[in-house]
């Protein structure tokens, strides 16, 4: 055999492993690409049905029976406060007026 015949026959074992490995190495990331794009339309419709849940008003099926009571502050006068207590809160000038009067 001469030399171009071998290394025309060893280009074509090359080759006849090559191809094959090539095109399933790629047919298995298109697969794969094709797999991770229906997962993310699967994801985005999960997350438009979430919003679109979030963004609906909720309707209560009866009107509230009982509403909190809200906080009120009591006032107490001023003269309910004894004399004692009453005098200490007022200046000391003012006081003295006071008890001049």
């Amino acid at each position: 055999m001469s030399k171009q015949t071998t290394f025309a026959l060893a280009c074509a074992v090359v080759l006849s492993a090559l191809i094959p490995g090539v095109a399933g190495y790629l047919s298995a990331r298109m697969e794969s690409l094709e797999s991770a794009e229906r997962n993310l339309r699967v994801l985005e419709a999960r997350l438009a049905l979430r919003e679109a849940r979030e963004a609906r008003p909720v309707a209560f099926s009866g009107p509230c029976l009982r509403t909190p009571p809200s906080p009120r502050f009591q006032q107490v006068p001023a003269t309910a406060l004894g004399d004692r207590e009453h005098r200490q809160r007022r200046p000391r000038g003012l006081q003295k007026e006071l008890e001049r009067q």
